[in-house]
């Protein structure tokens, strides 16, 4: 679904990404782990087209992205969940779900707001209420939400735990894996990689703008340079 070659970007002079090669197969979720300052971000706002690559190519679905906006990366199926949530505050809950499908002209968009309160109830019995009065792990959950209203074929998930208590981490993860089994192709950042790698089919470790270790989910967890680094073991 997603392929990456030889991705190089810069901020300025820094460079930040550097020959970065991956891949996302449909229907996978993909980790991609690294410290703060790797790069982690800066690949997921320049799949999305927030940031300009200076060399390299990205595909989606066999087509150059290249020279496409990001705002028509959303209508290809494209959907991306920043780190920090990004909420519209002072809106409702469901306003923000609806700001989530706004390019959307199809009859499904009510069906697909209820589909949003079934994974996260709370949103449902909080839906006329303001974004500014949800907790963070709620603010998370609708940030989700409103990527996922706008059908997305590859979700792009940016740090989803972070600040989350544990039990809320957990949901988050039992969402992301049921999201899976319905057809979303995932790639999500994420520090808490014993979390991560625990869903996920394959993962990548970024350290310093390169990818410096690859494998399945199970292989990562295994791995004693990745189990130090990333696990505290």
């Amino acid at each position: 679904m997603l392929r990456v070659d030889g991705l190089c970007t810069f901020y300025g002079r820094v460079s930040v990404l550097k020959d970065v090669n991956l891949e996302v197969k449909k229907g996978e979720i993909v980790a991609l782990l690294g410290a703060n300052g790797a790069g982690k971000t800066t690949l997921l706002h320049t799949l999305s087209g927030l940031h300009a690559p200076a060399s390299g190519s990205i595909r989606f679905q066999g087509e150059p992205l290249d020279k496409v906006k990001a705002h028509l990366r959303i209508a290809l199926g494209i959907a991306h969940s920043p780190e920090g949530r990004q909420v519209f505050k002072p809106l409702s809950v469901e306003d923000n779900l609806r700001l989530g499908a706004y390019r959307r002209r199809d009859d499904g968009i009510a069906a697909d707001v209820d589909h949003v309160y079934a994974m996260f109830p709370v949103l449902g019995q909080m839906r006329r209420r303001t974004a500014s009065d949800l907790s963070g792990g709620q603010q998370q959950m609708l940030a989700i939400g409103r990527a996922l209203m706008g059908k997305p074929r590859l979700l792009l998930l940016d740090e989803p735990s972070l600040g989350l208590a544990p039990l809320l981490i957990d949901q988050i993860f039992e969402v992301l894996a049921k999201l899976r089994e319905q057809g979303v192709t995932i790639l999500v950042v994420e520090q808490n990689a014993a979390a991560a790698l625990s869903i996920a089919d394959r993962g990548y470790v970024l350290e310093t703008g390169r990818i410096v270790h690859t494998g399945t989910g199970a292989s990562l967890l295994a791995d004693p340079a990745v189990r130090n680094a990333y696990l505290g073991i």
